[in-house]
C-alpha cells in the first residue's frame, strides 16, 4: 500500500485506464477521474492507494514522467462553433480541441493526424494542431493509413535508406559469388501462394542411400536455401536501422508494409525463377524415421528452377500423371521426394508429441476499391504442410547449431501452461467429464493426447480452443527455454530474413560461427573479408563444443533486441486485425437485418461471440438478447446457462442470428438471436429502406421490425391468458440484473 511505481498508461474506451508496470507486476487500475490528466501511452508514476475486493491494485497518478509525442489520428468535427478531433483510437478517451487557425486545409469529417500543443489536465481538455490530412473515411485504403499511424507502424523509409538502396546493384555480381558454393545446377524451386511477391525460401530433395544390399541406409538429402539478406544489410547501415525499427513486415489485405525496401524484398533478396541469387543454405540428411542425422550451413549461389504455387504442387501430388504434372514433368520426381521426406518428418513430429490443431483460416478477397468482396476459407493442402515441415527442420537445425556453439541469439521460445492456466484447463476438462489428467509440469504430448482423444466429439472445437488458450504466447529471447507447441528443445527463426529481423540476426550469428568468430550485437559489423571460403561445418547429433559464456552486457543487448522484436510482432498483428475488423464492419453494414446460421466460438459473462457460417464474420450476441431470464456464466464449462429453462450456450453451439448493429468506429458487430417462430415477424429479411439507404436508416428499419416482433410475442402471450404487465420470475427483472452484472 502507498508504494510508488512507474509504468505506461493503457486507456480503455469506457473512460478508465490501467498502468502497465515496468516491473511486470499486475496492472494498476486508474479511475476515469485520474485519466482526465493523462492520455493513452503516457508514462507516469503512480501510487497504489487501495486494493479491490479481488486484491487488484488501484492507483493515483502523482507524476507524469513522459508525454507520448506520437501523432493522434481522428476525425475533424465542428460542434457548437468549436473545432475538435475525435481520436480514432477510443483508448485516448478525450476529444482534442483544435484552434481555428490550426485546422490546416482539413474539412469537417476528414481523417487527420494531429500533434498536441497542450496536454490535458484535471480541468481542461488537450489542445492540438493538424499536421496531416489523410482524406475521407471512405477513401480506398484509408483503413490501412489509419492503422499504420494508430499503431505507430513505421511506413516510410529514411532518405539515407533510400539512397543506400538505390546504390545497390541490380543483379548478383562476380565479386558477390566469392567464397560461395555454386548450387545453380541444383533444381531448387520456390513454393508460395498465388499472391506472393517475395520468395525467401527454395527447396530441393533427393533420395540418399549409404551402403549395399537390403540393409543399406535409406533417407533423403533435404536442401533449404534462404535468401542471404545479411550480405546486403550490414549492422549499423541506414537500411539496417530501418529494418530493426520495423522488426517485421506487416501484412494487410492488398497491401504490405515491408521490413526492407522493395529493391531488396522483391528484387535482390527475392529468389525469383531463373535468376542467380545469394543464399544461406541448410543442407540436411534425414533418415527413414524422419530424424535429422546431420546438417551443415554454408553460403551459396542458387538459381530457382521454377516459381510454383501451393495449388500447382498439390495438383501434382494428387495426380502425378495429370495435366499439371505433365506441364512440370522435369520437376515431378523432386516434388515426390519432397513429399516423401515430409511424410517422414511428420512421423517424427508425431513421435515427439508436437501439438497440431486443425483450424479454419480465412482469406479476405477485396474488390478494386479495397472493400471486401467475399471471405473464403483458406484450404491447407499437402503442399502447405510440405513447406512448413521443411522450414521447421531448417529452423531447428539453426537453433541447435547456435546452441552447440554456446553463442547468444534470438530463440523462438514458446512455454507451456502456467500453473494457473493448467488448473483452469484441468477444471474445464473435469467439468466436461473428460478423464484425462495433466501432470504438474505438462508436456506437449499430454496436450496433443487430449486433442486426439476428443477430436470426434461434437464439442471438439471448444476443447481445442481451450487447449490453445492454456498455452503462453511465443516470444523472441536469448534465453532458450524450448518450444512447447512444436516439442523442440531449441528453436529459432532462420527461414524468413526478408520479413523478420530475428531471422536476419540468426543468419549473422551463423555466418560468424562459420568464420570461427562471434557476432557482436550492437558492437559493430562482423568482419566481412575472409582469406578463404567459410568451411561448411557438419554437426553430428550430440556434439557440443564449448565456447565462452555470454557476458552480462551481451545478455542485456540480446534481451533488449528480443523484447523489441516481440513487441513489434504483436504491434503488427494488432494493426492487421484492426484493418480486417474495419473491413468486416464495413462489409456487414450492407447486410444489416439479414439472418445467418452461425457457431458460438466464445462464451463470456456478457454474451456470446458467434461466427457466421457463410461469411466467416464474428459478432456479439449480448446477454440481454438471449431471452427473458437470468443467464449464469459457468467459467469451468465456458458456457452460459439459463437458470429457469436450463438452456445453455457453449462454444460449438449452433444458433441463428440477425445482424442488428454495426459500429464502424468501435470495430464491433452486434447480433440478435432469432428464435423459432420469429421469422415471419421479421420478414422482409433485407432492410426495406432500399439499396441507397444509409447505415443509420437501415438500422432504424431493423429496430422497427424488432419492436414489431416483440409486440407480436406480447400479443401471443396475452392471447394465451397471461395478465397484462405480469412477468415471470425469470423475466424482465432478471434480464436487467444480468445487464448490471
Amino acid at each position: 500500500m502507498l508504494s510508488e511505481v512507474e509504468g505506461t498508461v493503457l486507456g480503455h474506451r469506457d473512460g478508465h485506464g490501467f498502468v502497465r508496470r515496468d516491473d511486470n507486476e499486475p496492472d494498476i487500475y486508474l479511475s476515469p477521474q485520474d485519466m482526465r490528466s493523462v492520455l493513452h501511452r503516457d508514462r507516469v508514476r503512480v501510487r497504489v492507494v487501495r486494493f479491490d475486493r479481488k486484491g487488484r491494485p488501484e492507483g493515483r497518478v502523482i507524476d507524469i514522467v513522459e508525454r507520448r509525442k506520437s501523432p493522434i489520428i481522428g476525425r475533424l468535427l465542428h460542434e457548437n462553433g468549436t473545432w475538435l478531433v475525435a481520436p480514432e483510437d477510443r483508448r485516448y478517451g478525450q476529444d482534442i480541441l483544435i484552434p481555428k487557425n490550426a485546422t490546416a486545409s482539413a474539412a469537417v469529417g476528414q481523417v487527420v493526424a494531429i500533434e498536441l500543443t497542450e496536454p490535458p489536465s484535471m480541468y481542461s481538455q488537450p489542445v492540438g494542431r493538424i499536421t496531416e490530412v489523410l482524406g475521407e473515411i471512405d477513401d480506398p485504403g484509408m483503413e490501412i493509413e489509419i492503422a499504420v499511424r494508430k499503431y505507430e507502424v513505421p511506413h516510410r523509409f529514411s532518405p539515407e535508406t533510400l539512397a543506400q538502396t538505390a546504390a545497390l546493384p541490380d543483379h548478383v555480381r562476380p565479386v558477390d559469388k566469392r567464397h560461395r558454393i555454386d548450387l545453380t545446377d541444383v533444381p531448387l524451386v520456390t513454393i508460395d501462394g498465388e499472391d506472393a511477391r517475395d520468395f525467401d525460401d527454395a527447396v530441393y530433395c533427393e533420395p540418399l542411400k549409404k551402403g549395399r544390399g537390403k540393409s543399406a541406409f535409406e533417407g533423403w538429402r533435404l536442401i533449404v536455401a534462404i535468401a542471404d539478406v545479411s550480405h546486403y544489410v550490414k549492422p549499423g547501415d541506414p537500411v539496417d536501422d530501418d529494418a530493426y525499427e520495423r522488426a517485421t513486415s506487416v501484412y494487410f489485405p492488398r497491401r504490405v508494409i515491408p521490413m526492407l525496401p522493395e529493391k531488396l524484398s522483391n528484387g535482390l533478396c527475392s529468389l525469383n525463377p531463373d535468376t542467380e541469387r545469394l543464399s544461406m543454405v541448410c543442407d540436411m540428411l534425414v533418415d527413414a524415421t524422419g530424424e535429422i542425422t546431420a546438417y551443415q550451413f554454408y553460403p551459396a549461389v542458387i538459381r530457382s528452377h521454377a516459381r510454383l504455387t501451393y495449388t500447382e504442387v498439390a495438383a501434382v501430388l494428387a495426380n502425378t500423371r495429370g495435366a499439371e504434372a505433365q506441364r512440370r514433368a522435369d520437376l515431378v520426381p523432386h516434388l515426390i521426394h519432397l513429399h516423401e521426406v515430409y511424410r517422414a518428418l511428420l512421423k517424427q513430429r508425431a513421435g515427439r508429441g508436437a501439438i497440431d490443431f486443425e483450424s479454419t483460416e480465412t482469406q479476405i478477397v477485396c474488390d478494386d476499391n479495397g472493400r471486401i468482396e467475399k471471405i473464403v476459407p483458406r484450404t491447407r493442402t499437402e503442399a502447405h504442410k510440405l513447406i512448413e515441415e521443411s522450414m521447421l527442420a531448417a529452423n531447428v537445425c539453426a537453433a541447435e547449431f547456435i546452441e552447440s556453439h554456446k553463442h547468444p541469439a534470438l530463440f523462438r521460445v514458446h512455454e507451456g501452461p502456467t500453473p494457473e492456466k493448467r488448473v483452469t484447463l484441468q477444471n474445464y476438462l473435469r467439468a466436461l467429464g473428460i478423464g484425462v489428467s495433466l501432470s504438474d509440469d505438462p508436456k506437449p504430448a499430454e496436450i496433443q493426447a487430449i486433442a486426439q482423444a476428443t477430436k470426434d466429439r461434437v464439442d471438439a472445437a471448444q476443447i481445442s480452443s481451450m487447449l490453445l488458450r492454456s498455452m503462453q504466447q511465443a516470444i523472441y529471447t536469448h534465453v532458450n527455454s524450448g518450444h512447447f507447441g512444436l516439442a523442440y528443445e531449441a528453436y529459432a527463426h532462420f527461414t524468413s530474413p526478408i520479413r523478420r529481423y530475428p531471422d536476419l540476426l540468426v543468419h549473422r550469428v551463423i555466418k560468424a560461427l562459420l568464420l570461427g568468430k562471434r557476432y557482436p550485437l550492437g558492437g559493430g559489423a562482423v568482419e566481412a573479408t575472409a582469406a578463404s571460403a567459410p568451411a561448411a561445418k557438419t554437426v553430428r547429433k550430440g556434439s557440443k563444443p564449448a565456447k565462452a559464456p555470454t557476458s552480462s552486457q551481451d545478455a542485456a543487448l540480446w534481451d533488449a533486441a528480443g523484447a523489441h522484436c516481440s513487441a513489434n510482432e504483436r504491434r503488427a498483428d494488432e494493426a492487421s486485425r484492426d484493418v480486417e475488423a474495419w473491413l468486416k464492419c464495413r462489409f456487414m453494414r450492407d447486410h444489416l437485418g439479414e439472418e445467418y446460421a452461425g457457431t458460438v466460438n466464445a462464451a463470456t459473462s456478457f454474451g456470446l461471440f458467434v461466427t457466421l457460417d457463410q461469411l466467416y464474420v464474428e459478432g456479439l450476441v449480448h446477454i440481454t438478447e438471449l431471452g427473458g431470464e437470468y443467464f449464469r456464466f459457468d467459467e469451468a464449462r465456458q458456457e452460459l446457462r439459463g437458470e429457469r429453462s436450463g438452456v445453455k450456450y457453449a462454444v460449438g453451439s449452433r444458433v441463428r442470428v440477425q445482424v442488428s448493429r454495426v459500429d464502424l468506429d468501435g470495430r464491433k458487430i452486434d447480433f440478435r438471436l432469432v428464435r423459432e417462430g420469429e421469422t415471419d415477424a421479421l420478414v422482409p429479411r433485407k432492410p426495406a429502406s432500399g439499396k441507397g439507404a444509409s447505415a443509420s436508416d437501415e438500422l432504424k428499419d431493423v429496430q422497427t421490425r424488432d419492436r414489431a416482433a416483440k409486440a407480436a410475442r406480447a400479443k401471443a402471450v396475452a392471447s394465451r391468458g397471461a395478465p397484462a404487465g405480469k412477468k415471470s420470475r425469470g423475466g424482465a427483472k432478471s434480464t436487467k440484473r444480468s445487464t448490471r452484472r
